[in-house]
């Protein structure tokens, strides 16, 4: 069986619109998990045991869980019980897409986690210590020092992370989201032709991978235009 460019040509709205709804995913989910992460790496760093515990355990499940069980653990398990079903959390539950964000942002987030505490512990000590002596409060030293820093350190680790959720979005369709693979796959069962419909989405996945690397490559530029410059 060969490739069919009369058929891949018929069914690319449907693929398209497959892949808005990956796009719709993977950048909600990225911009919900960014804060989320954010705020716990403070957790996870903080000089209170109780906050320092908390984020270690957050980590240790929504990262370590794969976001697939997450998802079914929200889907079939949280949005079907009676206090959600009947109460106005059911608002947001009964939707599928607000679901997949849920589980996909908490599994993202505890990356993020562990990619911006690594940032930060790996600021060059003489730089805070130059920011103290300069007469910048705590505060201002994270904010304006360590937390800039961290976020060029650990660009590249996030962009491999975000690249790899993106292909994590295929998961989607196990909660009746119609995502890009989910689309192939339905193309598939209709025409019996097993190569058209996963390579036309392979191709598209791969334009999509490569925007998004093209667009971490230009703010890695931006944050780092004073090495160039040097």
């Amino acid at each position: 069986m060969t490739f069919d460019f009369a058929l891949a040509r018929e069914n690319l709205p449907a693929l398209l619109n497959g892949a808005w709804v990956t796009l719709m995913v993977t950048f909600t989910v990225m911009a919900v998990g960014a804060p989320l992460g954010l705020l716990i790496a403070f957790a996870r760093m903080s000089k209170r045991r109780w906050l320092a515990a908390f984020g270690a355990a957050y980590v240790a499940v929504c990262r370590g869980a794969p976001s697939l069980i997450l998802l079914y653990l929200i889907y079939n398990g949280l949005a079907q019980l009676d206090i959600v079903r009947h109460g106005w959390a059911w608002l947001l539950f009964q939707h599928a897409f607000f679901c997949v964000v849920v589980a996909f942002a908490l599994n993202h987030s505890g990356y993020i986690v562990e990619i911006l505490r690594g940032g930060m512990e790996a600021v060059p000590a003489g730089l805070v210590e130059a920011a103290a002596a300069l007469g910048l409060s705590p505060r201002q030293i994270l904010w304006k020092v360590r937390l800039p820093i961290a976020v060029r350190y650990g660009l590249k680790a996030y962009q491999n992370e975000a690249l790899l959720f993106m292909k994590s979005t295929a998961a989607v369709g196990a909660v009746t989201l119609v995502d890009l693979t989910s689309a192939a796959n339905e193309i598939f069962y209709l025409t019996y032709d097993p190569f058209t419909p996963i390579i036309t989405a392979g191709v598209i996945y791969w334009v999509i991978n490569f925007v998004m690397r093209t667009g971490f490559g230009w703010i890695d530029r931006r944050l780092n235009r004073h090495i160039s410059a040097a």
